[in-house]
């Protein structure tokens, strides 16, 4: 009684949006959600971009609507990527926490190549620009809005009326836009 005669519904975000609330209606099986079955849908919708998560669920109607999802797996025709979402819960009113939906994220790093990239990136970066950041160093953030600093003391103060001509030996200027 792991399957469900619901209509399932399912919503993909990514980083470029979400393709809204649609039904899962045919299944390349006879007879859909059904125990142990892997049933295959084509969704259509715009290029999402990287995606990060799904919420899918049912309606509740029909006998036996519970149902038991294992997990949702995502190939992006575009890409040729992959995305798992892992659930491995129940989606009935009298089981588990009784909901029937589920807001499932993205478990497969992997499939993220944008994660690995920003990481990459980030340690590229850090390795580049720590040693603003060392001890005796001060920093000056400037805004060009209000035409103000922000000054970062080595003694771990902060002055909001930071000089252009600081006293402290090195000084950084970061421009922030708003």
């Amino acid at each position: 009684n792991a399957g469900t005669e619901a209509d399932v519904y399912i919503s993909v975000y990514g980083e470029r949006g979400d393709t809204g609330s649609r039904q899962l209606l045919r299944s390349q099986k006879p007879k859909k959600f059904l125990k142990g079955q892997t049933d295959i849908f084509a969704v259509e919708a715009v290029h999402l971009g990287h995606l990060y998560k799904i919420v899918i669920g049912h309606n509740g109607l029909g006998s036996g609507n519970g149902w038991f999802l294992d997990k949702v797996t995502i190939k992006d025709p575009l890409t040729d990527l992959d995305y798992t979402f892992l659930c491995h819960r129940w989606l009935d009113q009298g089981q588990d926490d009784g909901n029937i939906a589920r807001e499932l994220t993205v478990t497969d790093t992997s499939t993220f190549p944008g994660k690995q990239e920003l990481e990459l990136r980030r340690e590229e970066t850090w390795t580049a620009e720590k040693w603003k950041f060392q001890e005796g160093n001060t920093l000056q953030f400037y805004n060009r809005l209000t035409r103000g600093f922000i000054c970062l003391s080595p003694d771990s103060r902060v002055d909001a009326l930071g000089d252009k001509k600081n006293k402290y030996g090195k000084v950084f200027f970061i421009w922030m836009y708003a």
